[in-house]
């Protein structure tokens, strides 16, 4: 039993540490790949600054819809697991099923709002239902005992009915979730060649007289906005820009 109770905690902690490692290094894969090189990668951080860091998460999960699903569902598990594994599973453990469940849907629901507010109606519904099934799972491993309210470790308890066995699948889902599905989405977008901000016409001078050139935002500054030139690899000033409806600056690594 202290085994399982062992390979359990190494997988929860791996979980634990997937989605912030994703949301740390990818941005950075994101950028070094998109804009080709390590050097690209670093001026464009310098341009953009610390504030602007966020941006590009933000555009690549809000870009991919599946993405920003899994993300929100896998989030929505991990805090609740976080939680209920110090302390809030014992604290709660005579609290009636019904108010556990009701209490369980409050994050799922916010997710679901943000989620749909920027990818649409069914994603929305899609990530929030997603996430709360995950939550539902946690509060299944502790009501059936294969998880322990006193220590949040699980008890080794063969899964032999129903319920038991419903926990476990959805507890292997999470895992999955959270382990494989979630970085290989986070590494295909980065991967996929396409911009996390607008890519933007404007007019450009690099020493040889203005003229237009294909640029990424990176910063927004009065005139104007701070870019990347496409053509030139370097950080820019544009002025009298306008949106491109293309988004794409590279093949995708799997077709270079």
């Amino acid at each position: 039993m202290s085994g399982a109770k062992a390979r359990g905690g190494a997988r929860a902690s791996a979980e634990h540490v997937m989605a912030p490692a994703v949301l740390f290094a990818i941005p950075v894969l994101k950028l070094a790949w998109t804009l080709g090189g390590g050097d690209a990668a670093r001026d464009a951080l310098s341009a953009m600054g610390p504030a602007n860091w966020v941006d590009v998460v933000i555009g690549m999960f809000l870009a991919e819809p599946v993405l920003a699903a899994v993300l929100a569902a896998v989030a929505c598990h991990l805090t609740y697991a976080y939680r209920a594994a110090h302390g809030g599973a014992a604290r709660h453990r005579e609290r009636a099923l019904i108010t556990t469940a009701a209490a369980a849907s409050i994050v799922p629901l916010a997710a679901g709002v943000v989620v749909g507010a920027f990818n649409g109606l069914w994603w929305g519904v899609a990530s929030g239902a997603l996430g709360y099934l995950l939550r539902l799972g946690v509060v299944a491993e502790y009501r059936t005992g294969a998880r322990s309210a006193d220590t949040g470790h699980r008890t080794g308890r063969p899964a032999t009915s129903f319920r038991p066995r419903a926990a476990e699948a959805v507890r292997v889902a999470a895992l999955l979730l959270a382990l494989v599905v979630l970085p290989a989405l986070a590494v295909s977008a980065a991967l996929n060649g396409r911009s996390w901000t607008s890519v933007l016409s404007c007019d450009v001078n690099t020493g040889t007289g203005p003229q237009r050139a294909r640029v990424v935002e990176l910063d927004r500054s009065a005139p104007g906005v701070v870019g990347w030139d496409l053509a030139a690899r370097e950080v820019v000033s544009g002025t009298n820009c306008a949106v491109e409806a293309d988004d794409v600056i590279r093949p995708p690594w799997w077709r270079s």
